[in-house]
């Protein structure tokens, strides 16, 4: 998607068309940031999953040294951190999802901002790792846009695409920390 800058000067608007209290249209948007968050943090941890399967399935069929690449040590050791990072995220993604159908729309703003913020840094930083761990498995294949490794190359270059909208993972770290603070306060 793309993005640009506007500036709005002298505009009325007209009292029928204000969405929720005049002057309080920036937190609006920071509330919806919650659900396009969950959209990215969904994709990132699937994308996650096909680079561990793609890895998986190429693993068994790549031969190196008289044997599947499956059947070295450091190759198992790639995918089972890949695995655990992806199956952690899944899970705390379902959790969260939980909480947003079961909560009401006041409690998620007052509840999920910060956990959502972590783990949409958790989801990105996870896919980063599995696309990355991916590229190594395949090997050069993993930089063709064709082949065998097409899937894995593609997802490399999307991962940045997914990293930064909506919050960079620098930037969702401190938010989930400061939310954890002033929860901690009450």
């Amino acid at each position: 998607s793309g993005t640009t800058y506007i500036t709005f000067e002298d505009v009325k608007v007209p009292v029928e068309n204000i969405i929720g209290k005049e002057n309080k249209g920036f937190k609006c948007i920071m509330y919806n940031f919650n659900h396009e968050r969950w959209g990215t943090i969904v994709q990132a941890t699937r994308f996650s999953r096909v680079c561990l399967e793609e890895s998986i399935k190429y693993a068994h069929k790549r031969k190196t040294f008289g044997k599947r690449l499956i059947d070295h040590p450091v190759i198992r050791e790639k995918i089972a951190n890949m695995a655990r990072q992806v199956e952690a995220t899944q899970c705390w993604l379902e959790v969260v999802t939980h909480q947003m159908n079961t909560m009401s729309a006041d409690e998620q703003k007052l509840r999920l901002g910060g956990p959502i913020a972590l783990l949409k840094a958790q989801a990105t930083k996870t896919f980063e790792y599995c696309a990355r761990e991916a590229a190594q498995i395949f090997g050069g294949l993993a930089y063709t846009r064709g082949g065998q490794g097409e899937k894995v190359e593609r997802l490399y270059r999307e991962v940045r695409a997914l990293a930064i909208p909506a919050g960079s993972e620098e930037i969702m770290l401190d938010l989930g920390v400061r939310q954890a603070m002033k929860k901690a306060n009450l």
